[in-house]
This record gives C-alpha cells, sequence and structure tokens, in this order.
C-alpha cells in the first residue's frame, strides 16, 4: 500500500490501565493523522483519527485507503509476521473524522505469552495509508513533507497519553460533559433530554475520546434520518459496529439500537422491493417482446387476408359479369348453326 507508520506501544499494560493511548502525530499524503487505541471489555480498540479536525477549515474531507496491523514480533514467516491485519477505504470529515476498529484483537489473544503480539511489554501496530482524494487544503505541503517531523506528546494528569493536536475548547461548547461544535449543540442537547441518563456510566475520561464518541453518536442518528436511498445497507452495518462500541463503553443507547433495527428493516424491505421490481422488469420486457413478435405475426396474417379479398373481389366481378351477359337469341343461335352447316358443305 502507500506510506507506513510504526507505532511501538511501550509499557502496553500499564498505558492500557488509563484506558485511552495515542500515537504521536505523523504525516501522510499531505495530511496530519494519529492513532488511538482503548481497551474496551475484552478487546483492544484500534482506530485512525484525522489529527486536530476540530480546528480544520469547514468543508473538509480526505478520502483514504487504509490498512490497521498488530504485528507478530517473533515470527520470522512472512505469512504469519502480520497476521492480525485489516483494509478498508473511508471518507474522513468533520462528521466522521475516525475509523478503525473496536474488536482489532482480544485482549487474551494480546496477552498470550510467547504468541508475539505482547513482546517485552510492547506491542508493534503499523498502519498503512494512501490518501486518494482531499478536499481543502493539506496539513502539509508536498515541497515540506520531507522537513516533517512528528509533534511531541505531552502528558495530561490522570488522563494517561495525549497528543498536543488537542482541539481548543474555545472551539467547542460543552454539553453535558461532551465537547461538540457549536452547530452540534441543539441536537446533543435534545438528545440528552430525552435520554438524561445515556452517558451515566461512560467510561472514557479523555475529552478526545469523549468527542470522538459524541461524533460517532451524532453520526449514526444523521445516517438513521437520511432517506432509504441515500444510504447503503453497508452502512448500516457500519453503523451497527459504531453502535456496538458505544454499548461496550457503557452508553446506554437501547433506544438508538430499536431505531436502527427498524429502519434497517425497512431498508431492507426496499432492497427487495428494489429486486423484485428488477425481476418484474426483466419480465415485462420479455412480455412485449412477445407480444411485439406476436403483432410482427398478426401483420402478417392480416396481409394474407387482404390479398385473399382481393382475389375474392376479381372472381365477384368475374362472376358479375358473366352473371349480367344476355342470353343468345335464336338467330344468334341459328347463325352460329348455318354458318357449321355451311363450312361442312364447303369441305
Amino acid at each position: 500500500m502507500g506510506n507506513e507508520f510504526t507505532w511501538m506501544i511501550k509499557n502496553f499494560s500499564s498505558n492500557l490501565q488509563s484506558e485511552l493511548i495515542d500515537s504521536d502525530e505523523f504525516v501522510i499524503g499531505g495530511c496530519k493523522w494519529i492513532l488511538m487505541g482503548e481497551q474496551n471489555d475484552n478487546y483492544f480498540s484500534l482506530f485512525l483519527v484525522v489529527a486536530d479536525f476540530q480546528n480544520l477549515p469547514c468543508g473538509w474531507r480526505r478520502h483514504a485507503r487504509f490498512r490497521l496491523t498488530v504485528v507478530n514480533q517473533i515470527s520470522d514467516k512472512l505469512p504469519l509476521h502480520r497476521v492480525l491485519s485489516t483494509e478498508t477505504e473511508r471518507w474522513f470529515d468533520q462528521k466522521v473524522p475516525v475509523h478503525g476498529y473496536a474488536e482489532m484483537i482480544s485482549l487474551a489473544k494480546l496477552n498470550v505469552r510467547k504468541g508475539g503480539f505482547l513482546v517485552n511489554n510492547e506491542v508493534k501496530i503499523v498502519v498503512e495509508v494512501d490518501v486518494l482524494q482531499v478536499t481543502g487544503k493539506l496539513d502539509v505541503s508536498e515541497e515540506s513533507l520531507e522537513d516533517t517531523q512528528t509533534l511531541k506528546r505531552i502528558k495530561l494528569k490522570g488522563y494517561g497519553v495525549v497528543s498536543s493536536h488537542l482541539h481548543k475548547e474555545t472551539s467547542s461548547v460543552n454539553v453535558n460533559g461532551f465537547l461538540v461544535l457549536p452547530s452540534q449543540v441543539e441536537s446533543v442537547k435534545r438528545i440528552f433530554e430525552r435520554h438524561p441518563d445515556m452517558a451515566l456510566e461512560f467510561r472514557a475520561k479523555n475529552k478526545h475520546m469523549r468527542t470522538l464518541s459524541i461524533n460517532l453518536l451524532l453520526n449514526i442518528i444523521e445516517t438513521l434520518c437520511q432517506s432509504l436511498q441515500d444510504f447503503s445497507i453497508d452502512d448500516l452495518c457500519q453503523a451497527e459496529k459504531a453502535l456496538r462500541y458505544l454499548k461496550d463503553s457503557d452508553f446506554k443507547v437501547d433506544w438508538l439500537e430499536h431505531k436502527l433495527e427498524e429502519v434497517k428493516e425497512k431498508k431492507m424491505e426496499e432492497q427487495i422491493g428494489k429486486t423484485r421490481m428488477q425481476e418484474l422488469e426483466e419480465d415485462l420486457k420479455v412480455f412485449k417482446q412477445n407480444c411485439s413478435d406476436i403483432e410482427a405475426q398478426l401483420e402478417k396474417e392480416k396481409q394474407k387476408c387482404s390479398d385473399i379479398e382481393a382475389l375474392l373481389e376479381k372472381e365477384k366481378t368475374k362472376v358479375l359479369a358473366a352473371a349480367k351477359a344476355p342470353p343468345l337469341t335464336l338467330d344468334d343461335v341459328v347463325c352460329g348453326l348455318v354458318s357449321v352447316v355451311v363450312g361442312a358443305t364447303f369441305v
């Protein structure tokens, strides 16, 4: 694939206790990124995130294909070197600045002694990114890509390691402990008014992770509010994964799960209806062709009828002409006979 970034998570066990872990900021394809990992019940979650996404100009978008890999550090055989690798292609934007996997690898598998994933209490992550399309300006110009250095990390007491790219609080509004964009305030307030206990048990304390989670929730809701024609079954599957992640993080979103099921049923009905319509259209096309063939044959038969009718008219004319001919008179008959007799006499 494209450019790579390697993230060595040192002191993995102790870092994981803080739940959220993030990498240094790195540049690939002129865009700045970070990796984020989190303990999620029995799994280690891994995400690719657009760095400083809340401070990017309005309307930015990035289309990227990326592969996340948990490296087996003790395997000498290439097929086993990266046994936990996932690849996908996604659009990143202001509403969805993060994509990844809530169940990248089980903690049980990760912690297997001599399993190769956790060596000297270190985990090696490799991300490969191909930036396919960018709307808006690049974070780093092509000329300065080679000179770009990753930013140093800072530690926030009690919140583990967090990159220095965290958004400025002045650009966000705090709603029930979640920093959201001004344009999202009303929507988030309405959600909490209807479901005040939704995030009471939400575990993540880091502001950045809380912001990503609330954006994930808003994106699911936005997907459900679209017309059925504007999203696919795959979009709903992604929404289900995102919802499962929120539930695993102790968001109380049963109400949203029910709505998602309702929309999924409607989408399935639409898909079944479209399939049936296509089948009927094919049947109609065949039927119309058959009708066209029959109509062509009928035209031929009509022509035959016309030809026979024309012959019949000719015969009628002959019969009528014969019927109207005057009968022979005695003179006609006698003259005819005399001529015959005279002829016979001369012979």
